[in-house]
């Protein structure tokens, strides 16, 4: 099982940067980072077969194409800003990770607008 292999690397990687903590916390900071990035380099093949599988999901229902995109770019846009802020709290800097955290609600929101007009158009229209 894959599960096995990304805690496994986990786990060393928690491993080292708990003795790299106590020598130098640069390096151990630059570990967790080389290993977050690893770990999410680990899964973009299973993402990319994910976004495929969608794809041809929304062909077979004829849903338009620009709602699924809008959807996935919310969906990456609420990963990386949710890994973008757990690598500055690893960091300590969290008032840096609370700003990723508004930054990435604000994009997912004039996102999520031209959606919502879709909807409301369509609430519309059955009345």
């Amino acid at each position: 099982m894959e599960i096995i292999k990304v805690v496994a690397f986990a786990f060393i990687s928690l491993f080292i940067i708990l003795i790299l903590k106590n020598r130098s916390e640069e390096i151990a900071i630059q570990v967790s980072i080389v290993a977050g990035i690893m770990i999410f380099m680990f899964t973009a093949s299973k993402i990319t077969a994910i976004v495929e599988l969608l794809q041809q999901l929304a062909l077979k229902a004829n849903i338009d194409f620009v709602y699924l995109s809008t959807v996935l770019k919310i969906l990456g846009i609420a990963y990386l800003a949710s890994f973008c802020s757990e690598i500055c709290k690893d960091a300590g800097e969290s008032n840096i990770a609370s700003k990723v955290e508004f930054a990435g609600k604000i994009l997912i929101l004039v996102l999520a607008v031209p959606i919502l007009m879709g909807v409301l158009n369509a609430i519309l229209n059955i009345m």
